[in-house]
Order: C-alpha cells, then sequence, then structure tokens
C-alpha cells in the first residue's frame, strides 16, 4: 500500500474533549431508554391499550441517537479529520455529518424526555424546576427556541465560516478549528430542533407548511454558497495552495470538488427533508373526513335553473 495512504488510515486520534461528552451522552441516553422502555413494558401488560401510539423509547430511536454520536466521532477523531487538513473536499465532507446528518438523527431520537429519565432522580427534578418555571434558564431557553433565532445563526455560521480569513484561521490553529466545528453542530441543532419538531417545546411547534418554507427558504443559500465556491476561478483559501497536495489533486480541482459537495448533496439533505415535510401535508389532507355537502356541489334544480317563466 502507498505509505502515504497507509499513513493516513492510521491516522485516528484520542481526543479526551470528545470521547468523553459522546460517552456521556451516549450512557444517560441508553439509561433513560432502558427506564422508559421497562416503564412502557409495564404498562403494555397491565393495560390493554385500544389507541396504541409508538412507545418513546422505540427501539429505532436508540439506533439513531447512537449513530449520531458515532458519526461525530468518525467526522471528528477519524482519518477524514487529518485529510480535511490537505484536502478541501474531505474538510467539506467532514462538516456534512456535523450539520446535517448528526443534528436531525440526534431530534428524531426524542433525546430531551429520554436524557432526563437516564439523569439521577434528584437531578432530574431539579432539571424540571429549573426549565419548569419562569427562570432565567427557561427565558434564555424561549429565546433561542425561536426559528428566527435557528434559522439566522445556521446562515450566519454557513456564511461565516467561509469566508476566507475565517476559514484560514481554523485550518492555521486547532482551538479555532474545534470553535467551527462546535458552532456549526450547535447551529445546526437550533435549525433543524424546529423542522423535527422535537421536545422541549417553549414555543408552539411550527405547522407542516411553515417547517416546509422554513427549510426550503435555506436552501437558495447553501446551493450559492457551493456554486460560488465550485466556480471561482482563483484559490479561495491560501492555506490549501501552501500545504503538500496529495495524490496529484491540485488546488482548483479541489476546490472545484468541494463546491460540488456542498452544492449538490448538502442542498439535498434540505430537499429531502422538504419532501418529508410536503409528504406530511398530503397525507393530513387525505386523512380529512370526506365532507358530504362540500362547497362545490349543487342542487340539480340549481343547475337547471327555473322551470316556467313568472308570469
Amino acid at each position: 500500500m502507498d505509505p502515504t495512504t497507509l499513513a493516513i488510515l492510521r491516522s485516528w486520534s484520542f481526543r479526551p474533549e470528545v470521547i468523553l461528552p459522546l460517552t456521556l451522552a451516549a450512557a444517560l441516553y441508553v439509561r433513560g431508554w432502558r427506564q422508559l422502555r421497562a416503564i412502557a413494558q409495564q404498562r403494555e401488560r397491565s393495560v390493554a391499550r385500544t389507541n396504541p401510539r409508538p412507545p418513546l423509547a422505540a427501539g429505532w430511536k436508540l439506533v439513531a441517537y447512537l449513530s449520531a454520536l458515532l458519526l461525530i466521532a468518525i467526522s471528528l477523531m477519524s482519518p477524514i479529520d487529518a485529510l480535511g487538513g490537505q484536502l478541501f473536499f474531505m474538510h467539506m465532507v467532514q462538516h456534512i455529518p456535523l450539520l446535517m446528518w448528526s443534528p436531525i438523527l440526534i431530534w428524531i431520537a426524542s433525546p430531551f424526555p429520554i436524557v432526563l429519565w437516564g439523569l439521577p432522580r434528584e437531578v432530574r427534578f431539579a432539571v424540571g424546576d429549573l426549565i419548569g418555571q419562569n427562570t432565567p434558564v427557561r427565558r434564555a431557553l424561549r429565546f433561542l427556541s425561536s426559528p428566527a433565532v435557528g434559522w439566522f445563526a445556521f446562515l450566519v455560521f454557513l456564511l461565516g465560516w467561509h469566508d476566507s480569513n475565517m476559514y484560514n484561521a481554523a485550518l492555521r490553529y486547532d482551538w479555532v478549528h474545534d470553535i467551527q466545528h462546535l458552532t456549526f453542530f450547535l447551529a445546526a441543532m437550533l435549525f433543524w430542533w424546529h423542522v423535527v419538531g422535537a421536545a422541549p417545546r417553549f414555543r408552539r411547534n411550527l405547522g407542516n407548511g411553515a417547517r416546509l418554507a422554513y427549510v426550503v427558504s435555506m436552501t437558495p443559500f447553501n446551493m450559492f454558497l457551493g456554486i460560488a465556491i465550485a466556480f471561482a476561478s482563483r484559490p479561495l483559501y491560501s492555506y490549501y495552495a501552501e500545504v503538500p497536495r496529495l495524490y496529484g489533486i491540485s488546488v482548483m480541482d479541489d476546490q472545484t470538488l468541494s463546491g460540488i459537495i456542498m452544492w449538490i448533496p448538502g442542498s439535498m439533505m434540505f430537499l429531502m427533508a422538504a419532501l418529508v415535510l410536503l409528504a406530511r401535508i398530503v397525507q393530513v389532507e387525505a386523512d380529512k373526513p370526506v365532507d358530504p355537502n362540500p362547497p362545490w356541489m349543487v342542487s340539480e334544480s340549481r343547475l337547471q335553473g327555473p322551470t316556467s317563466r313568472p308570469r
């Protein structure tokens, strides 16, 4: 095997600042999931459920949550991270799980109530008191849960970090790089929170139509940024022009491929979410009861008009 490729494949990094939070998040979720699963199974044995609902601690939610954490770990500690320092398009690949896949998987796994049940009893009650009353924490969370905040945070960090000075700084300094990834992930969590509509809810959830508009409105910004990178006539980031090139990929070819990754696969996540929401809207309309006297129906006598002239 090529020595360069072999060195890259071995470039897994052990990062306690990544491993410890992910391990804690996984442990709390698994503990809460097991407790809620046991409660649900006990209720199912004791009560005949005439209107069954999907259990909060469904098996697929555990798989989704742990898969999200695994994607984060791979993005930040695998050879993808090492290659991102040499190839722009691999850095773009690294960002997609942080911005798209992991946040969506986390939210559909209903993390808040399940992780809450994973906490010790006293801590769980303390957290409930902290966010269940009119406390500064609840007011702050209510502000952060505004759809406008989530939308603008995602846009600002997406566009801001692709500024040439900011992006070069993230590549040259590890601590700036870590801040970039953290802000990407947190902004994405805020954005996709409103699309999925998961708990905790400090405001009324957006309707399906509003969620559809919310997702679609972000798509052009992501697409145009990808197109601008793909069709740029010069290197946008001096860092990649200075590092040794791997596998004979030129700076411009690398940059073009990076823009295409953001433009097409990146934008597809927004479009897929929009299609899911559109399907929900169609299903809701299909499930509505049929009106026996819809407004577009008129009686036969009105269609025929008067049968005789008035004298």
